[in-house]
């Protein structure tokens, strides 16, 4: 909902926290080999490199826990899907921090 937008966190140690938490829930129901040999990676949203990320509950303790979503895909999709957003934070100079929030819109 457009209250609860998404922040970007730049801190490596946050952004860590929220990809192996989404790893350990790739792993947990796509099993310890989701990533068939090198050829997915686990997905997550929010992304890792927001504080709403999948270790969110690990940082505050009033945020729901489990609150993201995780699905093994394809690594090269991925990774463009890194870059794109790589880029929405430079084009629209999204910084680190709760005061720059920003929403995401899926149009189909």
């Amino acid at each position: 909902m457009a209250s609860d937008p998404l922040h970007r966190t730049v801190n490596k140690d946050r952004r860590d926290a929220n990809r192996k938490a989404a790893v350990k829930q790739c792993k947990r129901y796509w099993g310890a080999n989701y990533s068939h040999g090198s050829t997915r990676e686990c997905d997550e949203y929010p992304f890792a490199t927001t504080y709403e990320g999948a270790a969110e509950h690990d940082f505050d303790e009033d945020a729901k826990k489990f609150n993201f979503s995780v699905k093994p895909i394809p690594e090269d999709d991925n990774g463009a899907g890194g870059n794109i957003l790589t880029s929405f934070y430079a084009k629209n100079r999204i910084i680190d921090g709760m005061n720059d929030g920003f929403i995401v819109k899926i149009v189909s």
